[in-house]
């Protein structure tokens, strides 16, 4: 196909995609209306989630999207950290707490580090069969597949000493520091490596052993990178020596829930050098090193 007709067919695929796209919104809005069916099974691992503000109103659509998944979560917990937001839940929430949601209130705004950060804190206390499984953080505005839950946890099992995740970029280096986030290029592999910086909007499985090592990093994420997860818990990984794996040769992003579009915190982080700033204060000598060493390491292999 000429670069000239798929330059004309572009409006007509992202109108026959948008039109599916709310087709399935209404599908989602009619399974929260009627549906009696739990959002768990045993199973499965721990989903964790967070929202904030305007998307209260329709994360539920997000939260209906795994729950129809091939495979369920053990438990899907969803933080807020707005005591009137959590005494005041919208009808779409309470419907699904009945069928098996845990909507918890963290004990303060840890901004996108919520998703994560308040399970830990409280997993072992809230449910001691939690802490021997794997979690899965997801993204508030999002719409995943019935395939998401199951191939995560899937390739989680093949190679449980690994992150994985569905979209990732590669860190790039200059000769003795972090070359911007910006040039950090979507990854193209399917192998581990600890130069995979997992990105948490697709979907990230964590293994149990990390997740006791995330918990006792603690809370200086507010002072190093308050605005970028993906980048905190890219180092602890990488410390801690847990390889990050995207599960196809190529990043996902999955459809976003129409009207959520709101880019502030990654036009911040990306597009104003804001990620930088945070990379600086959060990556150490030692971290760098082993970034370098990882490089190294597959020039090494391409080469032979």
């Amino acid at each position: 196909m000429t670069q000239l007709a798929r330059r004309l067919l572009r409006p007509l695929v992202l109108s026959v995609r948008a039109f599916y796209l709310r087709v399935d919104i209404v599908r989602l809005s009619l399974t929260n209306r009627s549906s009696h069916q739990s959002v768990t099974e045993p199973e499965g691992p721990v989903v964790s989630l967070t929202t904030h503000s305007k998307r209260l109103k329709t994360v539920h659509l997000t939260i209906e999207s795994i729950a129809r998944g091939h495979q369920r979560p053990s438990r899907l917990i969803l933080w807020l950290d707005n005591p009137s937001q959590f005494a005041d839940l919208p009808i779409q929430l309470k419907r699904l707490q009945a069928r098996g949601l845990e909507v918890k209130l963290s004990d303060k705004n840890y901004g996108p580090h919520e998703k994560y950060y308040p399970y830990l804190l409280s997993r072992e206390s809230d449910n001691q069969t939690s802490a021997n499984r794997p979690l899965v953080t997801a993204d508030d505005d999002i719409l995943y597949p019935r395939r998401w839950l199951r191939d995560l946890l899937a390739a989680y099992r093949k190679a449980p000493d690994l992150v994985q995740c569905y979209r990732a970029r590669v860190v790039n280096l200059t000769e003795s520091a972090l070359a911007p986030y910006s040039t950090w290029e979507l990854c193209r592999s399917d192998q581990p490596s600890f130069l995979h910086c997992a990105l948490g909007v697709s979907g990230v499985i964590y293994p149990p052993r990390l997740q006791d090592l995330i918990k006792l990093a603690g809370d200086s994420f507010e002072q190093s990178c308050p605005r970028a997860d993906d980048l905190w818990l890219h180092v602890q990984a990488v410390r801690n020596g847990f390889q990050i794996r995207q599960l196809s040769p190529n990043p996902i992003h999955f459809p976003i829930v129409p009207g959520t579009e709101q880019q502030g915190l990654q036009h911040q982080n990306l597009h104003n050098q804001g990620n930088d700033e945070q990379a600086r204060k959060t990556y150490g000598v030692a971290d760098i090193n082993r970034l370098w060493s990882a490089a190294n390491s597959s020039s090494s292999s391409a080469s032979s």
